[in-house]
């Protein structure tokens, strides 16, 4: 890689992914993922939606993966409705997998995206080197990471799609 890449180099702008505020619900993020991803057969990676706050700050993020836990009804716990079989073991040993995403994932669809999302907590500035985009989304297993000029706007987001690009780019030359 050379050595004077720089973040905004190779950062994606915020308006390329669809963002929601904090008190959207579940079921809207879903409605915004089919419109935004799913309709038009646009599939960035990651998918992701940004979530912002009333003075327009990065939050946090939600993925597909994320939505779907969301709506996944607690299994094990005392308040379960998704009905098990127990053994000697008290352990669940069958599932009814038909009750699972059915009546209390619509409910659970009403919870706030606040609850679901993965708060931001590292960020870039444009004039970073890549390595260090690199480096902190490694170490804290993102797949996206902000860029704040001054460390106040966000300008930009660093996905994992361009720095493998840059790094495998570089190990690949000859």
């Amino acid at each position: 890689m050379q050595n004077d890449k720089k973040v905004k180099d190779i950062m994606t702008g915020i308006f390329d992914y669809p963002h929601i505020p904090y008190w959207f619900s579940i079921g809207q993020a879903i409605r915004i993922v089919k419109a935004s991803f799913i309709k038009p057969k646009k599939y960035p990676s990651p998918m992701v939606i940004l979530v912002f706050n009333e003075k327009y700050n990065l939050l946090g993020t939600i993925s597909l993966k994320n939505i779907l836990k969301g709506l996944e009804p607690k299994i094990y716990g005392k308040e379960a409705k998704v009905q098990v079989e127990e053994k000697n073991t008290g352990a669940p040993s069958r599932i009814e997998w038909d009750a699972l995403f059915d009546k209390e994932a619509k409910e659970l669809a009403l919870r706030q995206v606040s609850e679901i999302m993965v708060p931001i907590e590292k960020f870039v500035q444009p004039e970073d080197p890549v390595k260090k985009a690199a480096h902190i989304m490694l170490s804290h297993d993102a797949y996206v990471l902000p860029v704040l000029e001054n460390k106040k706007k966000l300008v930009g987001i660093v996905r994992i799609i361009e720095l493998f690009d840059e790094i495998s780019n570089d190990i690949l030359k000859e």
